[in-house]
């Protein structure tokens, strides 16, 4: 599975609650923007999403505690995240990149206000 280059990852897909026991940005960071992917393109189930980051967690050694924990996390309130990514893609929300920002201070609500700045295809 490859997740396209300029995928915008927001790690929502992982409650945010969740973020204080865990960073965000640990060994299981790579399986995370896998999950993202999924929950944002929606070609597979939600349930097989969830699985494929629980694999992709155990391919990466995560520690089995961690990844229990996050898969566990995913199932109880990603409902919310798979629901909302639908309602944006519908909207017209893109998450592409062909261009990237230069100024680290730009936040993604301002960026992905420029429609010059998505790849054609989504």
């Amino acid at each position: 599975m490859t997740v396209p280059a300029g995928f915008v990852f927001t790690l929502d897909s992982i409650p945010r609650a969740f973020w204080s026991l865990i960073r965000p940005d640990g060994t299981f960071a790579q399986a995370a923007v896998l999950h993202d992917y999924l929950y944002w393109s929606q070609t597979r189930s939600r349930s097989e999403a969830d699985e494929i980051f629980k694999q992709a967690m155990a391919d990466l050694g995560v520690d089995t505690r961690t990844a229990a924990m996050l898969y566990a996390a995913t199932r109880t309130g990603g409902q919310a995240a798979w629901d909302e990514n639908a309602k944006r893609k519908a909207s017209g929300e893109k998450r592409i990149l062909k261009t990237f920002p230069t100024d680290p201070k730009v936040t993604w609500d301002e960026w992905r206000k420029r429609p010059e700045v998505f790849a054609v295809a989504q």
